[in-house]
C-alpha cells in the first residue's frame, strides 16, 4: 500500500485570499497589474513575474507589508482541525507554496513546523525586494516555475507514495497533473475541468478532512 502524503498550497488555499495579490493592490506599484495578467495568461513566467512585482516595491516596505499580511490574511475554517487530523494518522503534510518566506512564515507559526514549509526566500539588501528561488525547475520542467512544486513532488515516488495535491490557483495546475488525487477550488478546479482531470471540490479543510477520513481517497 502507497503511503499518503500531502502536498498544500498556501496563498487562497491555507489563507481565504491571495497573499501576493492583495499586498500589490494595497501597496500599487505601477504596472503591477499587467504583470499579474502576464503570469496568469501565461505569456510571463510564474518566477519573472513575482520577481518582476516584488522588484516595485522598496525594501524600506517590508515591515509593513509583514504587519499588513498578519492584520488583513485570514487562514481557512478547518485549518487547525486538518493540521491536527494529519499528526494525529501520521500522514506528512507539506507547504508548498509559490509565496515569501517574509510573510508565510509568521503566518504558519504555531501550526506547521518551518521544516515542512517549502517557500521563495526574500532579499531586503538592495533598494527594492529581490526574490530567492531555493526550490527552482529540475532538468525535465521548462516552465520557469520560481518555486517548482513537480519538481518537490518528484522527491516522493509515485510507485511508493499516494501524492494528494491540495490548491486553488494556476501554480498548482502542473502538481495536480502528477497527483493521485487533487483537492480543488478557484481556478484550479476551472483548469482541472478544462483540462479533464479528477479533482474533489473543497470550500473548507473540513471538507478536505472529511474527505480523508471517510477514506474517500486513502486506500
Amino acid at each position: 500500500m502507497k503511503k499518503p502524503v500531502i502536498f498544500c498550497d498556501f496563498d487562497g488555499t491555507v489563507t481565504e485570499t491571495d497573499n501576493i495579490i492583495a499586498i500589490m493592490k494595497q501597496f500599487a506599484p505601477p504596472g503591477w497589474e499587467q504583470i499579474k495578467d502576464d503570469v496568469l495568461s501565461k505569456r510571463v513566467s510564474i518566477r519573472q513575474g513575482v520577481g518582476e512585482m516584488f522588484a516595485l516595491l522598496p525594501s524600506g516596505l517590508k515591515q509593513e507589508i509583514i504587519s499588513f499580511v498578519q492584520r488583513t490574511a485570514r487562514i481557512r475554517a478547518g485549518f487547525q482541525e486538518f493540521v491536527d487530523y494529519t499528526r494525529e494518522r501520521g500522514i506528512p503534510l507539506f507547504i508548498v507554496s509559490g509565496g515569501i518566506d517574509f510573510f508565510v512564515y509568521p503566518m504558519l507559526e504555531g501550526l506547521v513546523e518551518k521544516e515542512q514549509i517549502y517557500c521563495n526566500g526574500s532579499d531586503f539588501s538592495g533598494e527594492t525586494i529581490q526574490i530567492r528561488w531555493p526550490h527552482p525547475c529540475d532538468d525535465t520542467c521548462h516552465n520557469d516555475c520560481g518555486l517548482c512544486k513537480p519538481a518537490i513532488l518528484k522527491k516522493f515516488a509515485g510507485d511508493r507514495y499516494q501524492r494528494i495535491v491540495i490548491g486553488d490557483s494556476i501554480t498548482d495546475l502542473e502538481a495536480a497533473k502528477m497527483a493521485d488525487h487533487v483537492f480543488a477550488r478557484d481556478f484550479l478546479q476551472e483548469k482541472c475541468e478544462e483540462e479533464g482531470l479528477a479533482y474533489t471540490p473543497f470550500a473548507s479543510f473540513f471538507d478536505i478532512r472529511d474527505a480523508l477520513a471517510g477514506k474517500e481517497v486513502i486506500a
